[in-house]
């Protein structure tokens, strides 16, 4: 997706293009095939979603064809994490390549102990904590996880109120393989009625795929994970330099 003179392009594919991507099922087939996939555009040609959809179908409200509704039914599938993984964007990772983005990405730590060992922030623990321990199993609208994590105005909620920079902290959580999207609901009132936009949730990628399976590369350098991820994009798109490796995904 680009801005041109003000307004958004999108770029893809006609509808019987043999690289086009039709349908949800076989967009999921494609991320697990070629095992990672920005949601958008980036500065690798052709490594997104967006490149191999129709552009019209964009935001067309029919989930069948729309490749933005798509996105939810594949965070909500589990299979494949979703969330904002590659350059502060949203894309997709499949469940094989999973742990060798966390080793990489984490550095191997956890993060209870990267917060201890002074290389995490304070709001990201407030965030983090609702996530941790007993409430691994949490899945958290955005606006209330926003709350109970201290952000904003005080509330009964929460004893510390007033940090900031929440959507910041939660797009640094997942580029550090933390957290991600699960799925997007609508809210409910107190009658239980759904109402508004669907709303981001929020989960822990332990949560999706369980502790043992999230950090099972832990045994191997960072590094060697790193150049995984290296030679596996020359393999499936052998024109991406190295500078826009680095930018995308490193």
């Amino acid at each position: 997706m680009g801005n041109e003179s003000g307004t958004w392009i999108m770029y893809g594919v006609d509808w019987d293009d043999p690289e086009c991507i039709h349908t949800v099922d076989e967009a999921i087939e494609y991320i697990n095939r070629v095992g990672f996939l920005p949601l958008f555009k980036n500065e690798i040609p052709g490594f997104s979603l967006e490149e191999r959809t129709v552009p019209e179908h964009w935001w067309c409200d029919d989930s069948e064809k729309d490749p933005w509704m798509w996105r939810a039914v594949i965070a909500r599938r589990r299979d494949i994490v979703y969330g904002k993984f590659f350059d502060r964007k949203a894309g997709f990772i499949s469940k094989k390549w999973l742990p060798v983005f966390v080793n990489d990405r984490r550095n191997g730590y956890d993060f209870d102990a990267l917060y201890e060992d002074g290389k995490a922030p304070y709001k990201h623990k407030k965030i983090m904590d609702n996530f941790m321990e007993d409430k691994a199993d949490a899945e958290i609208y955005s606006n209330e996880l926003k709350i109970l994590s201290g952000f904003g105005k005080s509330t009964k909620h929460s004893e510390t109120a007033g940090l900031k920079g929440f959507d910041g902290a939660i797009t640094n959580l997942m580029m550090q393989m933390y957290l991600c999207n699960c799925d997007f609901r609508k809210r409910k009132n107190k009658k239980g009625v759904e109402y508004g936009w669907d709303v981001a949730i929020y989960s822990s990628i332990e949560h999706l795929h369980g502790y043992d399976y999230v950090t099972s590369c832990y045994k191997e350098d960072p590094a060697v994970s790193r150049h995984k991820i290296v030679e596996h994009i020359h393999e499936i798109y052998p024109v991406a330099t190295e500078k826009q490796i680095k930018k995308v995904l490193l």
